[in-house]
């Protein structure tokens, strides 16, 4: 990162010349030695909206996303009612956010069994604008997103080849889990001993080995969400020196969280696949360093505090999910430059790949000419402690209460405009409704 000034023009960038190069005449912010980031693209953020608005909703989320930095967010089919696994339940959704937005935001479609083998349904999700198919190997927690076998996804997938769409897989299998379940019978459903064992790394490292051999066998594009267990990291490896059009990525508590941070009955923790243990966190920073994982998601996925379980600290029984979206970047910051790293690999983290991956690049996730003029104010040195009470999204439940975090958002602008300065939203929902293959 350098001294730069940045030229906006109605709203895209318009070049990036030397710190003096400032023009005469246009209202001119300089942040002094604050440092200006892309906007954050968040592409796994779960809404809930039409349908489930009580766990969340389009004006909550995309608060918390401006207070978080985040310019961008490609928003999970499964928890809205319809699930967004048609063009029409496409649509609705398209209709439900409209006027909500305070940050520009697009969608997932879904491959579930009753769709996976119509290729006429699924075209034209994919030609209403879905920006790609995600798919569960697991039961999703929702009944109207079941999951998908291996039969299913080789229905799906010649499709999805066709169409250049990426495929997005929660790749867990259920085989192990089921064996693992019948194996802590009677274990005290409050400690997370339990839980972890409940959800073992095979799940993961098995499903993520059918969904490499299927990206082989059809040369289709796609993507691992959340890896948790670092034991798949070999395989992901392999797979891509061999070429195969596969991408990873992992989540800020997989980075922050190791299991021996977590006490019995603390279930705002819970999620799936689970924290693992300290050596498997390290083993995904490794990852990361290398670029092995491709970018860091939030999966921010809330729900109401009851279905948490917080009174029984069961976790067997509490809904999966961490909500972090306001707090994302300044989690990563916080363990990513204690282990030496730089902004530039935030940025490429939380910005690039991300957009890549949605296909987004040379629009979002970059300070760059012809780019939306999307940034981040970012105080590199502010340390902060995380009270739940001021996160935006709709419910408060956090594992990060009262941590202290390093680095804060000063300031986030979405097409050139300030829609937040640190502590008030400038502006009403402006943001606009992204469609795949729409400029």
């Amino acid at each position: 990162m350098a001294p730069a000034s940045i030229h906006v023009r109605a709203g895209k960038i318009a070049a990036v010349r030397a710190y003096d190069d400032v023009p005469s005449g246009p209202a001119v912010e300089d942040v002094g030695e604050l440092a200006v980031l892309p906007g954050v693209v968040d592409t796994h953020v779960h809404i809930n909206e039409p349908g489930r608005t009580e766990w969340e909703g389009f004006l909550t989320a995309t608060r918390a996303a401006a207070a978080g930095g985040v310019t961008t967010l490609i928003e999970m089919p499964l928890n809205s009612i319809p699930a967004t696994t048609s063009a029409s339940a496409f649509r609705e959704k398209c209709d439900a956010a409209r006027g909500k937005l305070h940050v520009d935001t697009g969608f997932w479609g879904g491959v579930v069994p009753e769709n996976a083998k119509n290729e006429a349904e699924l075209r034209a999700l994919s030609e209403a604008g879905a920006f790609g198919f995600k798919c569960f190997l697991v039961p999703s927690g929702v009944d109207e997103f079941p999951c998908v076998t291996e039969r299913d996804l080789r229905a799906a997938l010649p499709t999805l080849a066709k169409l250049g769409a990426t495929l997005l897989v929660h790749a867990e299998l259920p085989g192990p889990i089921e064996t693992a379940l019948a194996s802590i019978a009677g274990k005290n459903p409050r400690s997370y001993a339990t839980w972890l064992k409940s959800r073992p790394r095979d799940a993961e490292n098995s499903a993520i080995a059918l969904v490499i051999r299927l990206a082989k066998e059809f040369r289709a594009r796609v993507h691992i969400v959340h890896l948790s267990s670092a034991d798949a990291l070999e395989s992901l490896s392999a797979a891509k020196r061999n070429g195969l059009p596969i991408t990873v990525e992992t989540c800020p508590h997989y980075l922050y969280w190791s299991a021996k941070d977590i006490r019995d009955g603390a279930t705002q923790f819970k999620c799936a696949p689970p924290i693992r243990e300290e050596e498997n966190r390290e083993r995904l920073w490794s990852a990361l360093r290398s670029g092995l994982i491709d970018l860091v998601a939030s999966d921010h996925s809330p729900c109401p505090p009851a279905m948490k379980c917080g009174e029984s600290g069961d976790f067997l029984r509490a809904w999966g999910g961490i909500a972090s979206l306001q707090l994302s970047l300044p989690l990563l910051w916080t363990m990513a430059s204690a282990r030496g790293f730089s902004l530039d690999k935030i940025a490429q983290w939380m910005c690039a790949g991300p957009a890549r991956l949605a296909g987004l690049a040379g629009r979002k996730g970059a300070i760059a000419a012809g780019c939306d003029a999307d940034f981040v104010v970012f105080d590199a040195e502010a340390k902060w402690r995380v009270d739940a009470e001021k996160l935006f999204h709709r419910h408060k439940v956090t594992p990060y209460a009262g941590r202290e975090l390093r680095g804060a958002v000063r300031a986030t602008w979405l097409r050139g405009k300030k829609i937040y300065d640190g502590e008030t939203f400038l502006a009403g929902p402006c943001g606009e409704i992204l469609l795949r293959g729409v400029s």
